[in-house]
Formats: structure tokens, C-alpha cells, sequence
């Protein structure tokens, strides 16, 4: 797990750039796709979008790699404005890191994230997507709105769940392998020499302020008591 600012920012990088690649997929080609195809009389869903000159959005067609780069700048934004803080403090009101085991604590964490993220991004998918064309209704918004998030939220679930996060655990450990390493190696060493552990990451770093706190309390305690 992360244990500063750049790392998070980092590992909120990779997570949002193979998520919407994902979503983008998963949108054109699983629950689109068909349609595509039948209305533009093509035989596959990338033919099918060249030839009606993109993907529409904002009521014109952009191209796909525009697509992309606007979905990407929006989860970015979101997950580290309110996905990723928000996803800690919610897995801290039902866990407690210092007594369950560390990955119900990531796994209530993912939970939290898609909990969150899913309706935002569907909500804005549904503004980004809406049918203009047709003219706007307010309760249409929301009944597409409705829709997506029936839709992306058992994909969001499972995907980050048992893919997207456990891929990119993996590859954050690849890059920051030094780091780790070091931080392992020096931790060893303090606990040879019975020093306390720095918190290795964000839920031990938690579970040593609850920890904490805990004992100021008991010694404040003490002390109204005598």
C-alpha cells in the first residue's frame, strides 16, 4: 500500500488509467456494441464507429482517444478528491486495523471505493452520453443515470475486486521494489533492536493512532480517578 502523497497519487494513476480502459471497453463493446453495429450496418464494433465518426459524447462525435482522455481527467480528479479519502475513513468505521486481518481491511477499502466512485462516474457518463439530440429532461438524466449504475456497478465490483487492484498491488510493488525493500529491510532492523515499527502503511499507520489514542485515554482515566 501507498505511504505518501506521490505514491498514492501513483497508485491512483494506475488504477483510474486501466479502470476506464476497462469501463470503455465494457461500454462499447459489451453493452453497446450490438446497437452500434445494427445501426451503422457494420460487422464489428470498432467499424461501426469509424464509420458514424466517433463516439458520441457531448452531443458530437469524438474520437476514441478523446473519449478516453476526458473519462480519465474525471476519475483521476474524483478518486483523489473524494474515492480515495473518503473509501478510508468509511473502512475505518466498520474495521478496526488493529484487530482484523489487514486484507478484509484493503477489501473493505475497494468496497468503499466502488461504492463510491460507481455512482459518480455513472452520473457523470449519464450528462457525457446524454441523447441531446432529443431534446433534455431532467427525469431522463436520472433514469440513465439509474440505468448505468445497474449496469457498471457488479462490473466496478468484481473487476476491481478481483483483478484491477490485485494487478496493480502487483505492479506497484514492482516499481517501488527498492523503496519496499528498504523500508522492510530497515524495519527488521529496529525490531532486532526492540525499537518501535514506523507504520509500514496506511492501515497500520491508522491502527497505530487508534493504538495511541487509546492509552492517552486509559492514562487520562487514571489520572481523574486518583
Amino acid at each position: 500500500m501507498p505511504r505518501n502523497q506521490f505514491q498514492r497519487m501513483v497508485f491512483a494513476f494506475l488504477t483510474v488509467l486501466i479502470t476506464v480502459h476497462a469501463y470503455i471497453f465494457y461500454s462499447l463493446y459489451v453493452v453497446n456494441g450490438t446497437t452500434l453495429m445494427e445501426i451503422n450496418g457494420a460487422s464489428s464494433v470498432l467499424a461501426a464507429i469509424n464509420k458514424q465518426g466517433g463516439v458520441y459524447m457531448f452531443a458530437r462525435y469524438l474520437p476514441i482517444w478523446a473519449v478516453v482522455l476526458i473519462e480519465f481527467v474525471c476519475a483521476f480528479g474524483l478518486e483523489n478528491l473524494m474515492g480515495s479519502p473518503c473509501s478510508f475513513k468509511l473502512a475505518c468505521r466498520v474495521f478496526d486495523p488493529r484487530k482484523n486481518h489487514p486484507m478484509m481491511f484493503e477489501s473493505a477499502i475497494i468496497c468503499a471505493t466502488v461504492g463510491l466512485m460507481c455512482p459518480a462516474m455513472s452520473f457523470l457518463a449519464a450528462i457525457m452520453y446524454y441523447p441531446y439530440y432529443a431534446g433534455f429532461s431532467f427525469v431522463t438524466l436520472i433514469a440513465n443515470w439509474l440505468k448505468l449504475v445497474c449496469f457498471n456497478f457488479p462490473f466496478a465490483f468484481f473487476t476491481q475486486l478481483f483483478f484491477i487492484q490485485p494487478f496493480v498491488r502487483t505492479l506497484f510493488k514492482v516499481l517501488f521494489k527498492k523503496d519496499i525493500e528498504q523500508h522492510e529491510k530497515l524495519a527488521h532492523e529496529k525490531e532486532s533492536q526492540g525499537e518501535k515499527l514506523k507504520p509500514v502503511n496506511e492501515a497500520d499507520a491508522i491502527a497505530d493512532i487508534i493504538k495511541r489514542v487509546d492509552e492517552i485515554q486509559a492514562e487520562l482515566k487514571a489520572e481523574r480517578s486518583k
